[in-house]
């Protein structure tokens, strides 16, 4: 079973939840990071916590987040994390296929559940595909 460590902040709360549901009936073991409320937190903190798990290689990350700009940008402070703003299932396919990503951000103001959902399954079931796409990768870390 692949562990999938998922958070949000409040704007991503309910989409978190929905998410978090689906992937459990695929199977898949899911560590939620939080936050457990719809009331307003700081998205670093939920970010950082995930990408440190993705950091420490236990697996895959989702977080979700308003636009999903913040908690990008947050857990791309991690070394050899690559956590990729998603808004449809091509870009999801293609930021695991070419850019080897381990985190998947969503945007919750701005796309359905049922986007999500198909993004998310993309974005897993996608894999690396190395060659002249892991020259690319091997120059992102500073």
């Amino acid at each position: 079973m692949k562990t999938i460590h998922i958070g949000s902040d409040h704007a991503g709360y309910d989409l978190k939840t929905k998410i978090s549901a689906f992937l459990t009936k695929q199977g898949f073991i899911v560590r939620d990071h939080g936050t457990f409320s719809k009331e307003s937190v700081d998205y670093p903190d939920y970010a950082h916590s995930v990408a440190k798990e993705v950091q420490d290689h236990k697996g895959d990350g989702i977080l979700i987040c308003g636009s999903a700009n913040g908690v990008a940008i947050t857990a791309n402070k991690h070394q050899g994390v690559r956590a990729a703003l998603c808004w449809n299932e091509e870009v999801a396919g293609l930021a695991r296929s070419h850019n080897d990503a381990n985190i998947i951000c969503l945007p919750a103001r701005f796309i359905t559940v049922e986007q999500a959902e198909a993004m998310v399954k993309t974005f897993l079931a996608t894999s690396f595909e190395g060659g002249r796409h892991q020259l690319r990768v091997n120059k992102i870390d500073c």
